[in-house]
């Protein structure tokens, strides 16, 4: 969701790996869905859309022997089973924590979903929606857990990582930076929720004015919610006050 006006110039696909993006921009999925071939392997084939499927497939040079993904959700999964057919009836596979899928070995990274996982192939790292190439990943209450996406990037952080390949935004080739950058963006935000409250703010308005005040008007709602996740976070440490908004506490 934070926009990061850091992205670097040499955007190019690194040897070995095709990415290919889906015509999906938006303010959440960025430029688009990233969908990568590697080792005659596709990774989050994206939306279901023809034009994009069919760029895959010209990516893969006609041949899939496998679709790998890093969550269930639509703008990462929908083009899967379309794929999978138009290639010959392929596995589809969202692999479990230390499962080896095709040429990827998958480590859980719950957060942004609860069936996240990057798929790893080598030092390279496939990060899905654990990891953006720019700005910060959404975490939705409910469905997602910032205290698990926390305890996500920690566990990437400590791999000897040389480059990422993220569901939305540019290549990342500097990995430990962009983790450390990513796990001190959520403490920071999170200090600035506890001061806000600890200055008297309890409606969802008050938090967000004063702890999330430089972001765009259009990604409001989406800050919201992932103050909301924050509130949750708080709430199982036990430091979340009595007196909140109505519907702040549940």
């Amino acid at each position: 969701m934070r926009r990061d006006s850091r992205v670097q110039s040499d955007d190019h696909d690194p040897p070995g790996v095709v990415r290919v993006r889906a015509p999906n921009p938006s303010l959440l999925t960025l430029d688009g869905t990233n969908t990568y071939v590697a080792e005659g392997w596709v990774v989050d084939p994206g939306p279901d859309m023809e034009v994009h499927l069919d760029a895959v497939l010209a990516a893969a040079g006609g041949r899939i022997e496998g679709i790998a993904l890093t969550h269930s959700h639509a703008d990462h999964a929908d083009g899967a089973g379309p794929l999978a057919v138009r290639a010959g009836a392929v596995p589809v596979v969202l692999p479990g924590d230390g499962v080896q899928v095709g040429p990827f070995r998958a480590l859980a990274t719950p957060g942004h979903a609860p069936d996240h996982v990057c798929l790893l192939l080598g030092r390279t790292c496939f990060t899905g929606d654990a990891v953006l190439g720019e700005g910060s990943v959404f975490i939705a209450p409910g469905e997602g857990s910032l205290a698990a996406h926390l305890d996500s990037l920690r566990r990437l952080r400590a791999l000897d990582l040389e480059l990422l390949c993220p569901g939305h935004g540019p290549y990342v080739r500097d990995p430990a930076a962009k983790l450390d950058d990513y796990i001190a963006h959520r403490l920071e935000r999170e200090r600035l929720l506890v001061e806000a409250l600890g200055a008297g703010a309890r409606t969802e308005s008050e938090l967000l004015d004063r702890a999330w005040s430089e972001v765009a008007p259009g990604l409001r709602p989406a800050a919201a919610l992932t103050l909301r996740a924050h509130l949750e976070k708080l709430a199982g440490e036990g430091r979340l006050p009595a007196d909140l908004e109505p519907g702040l506490r549940e």
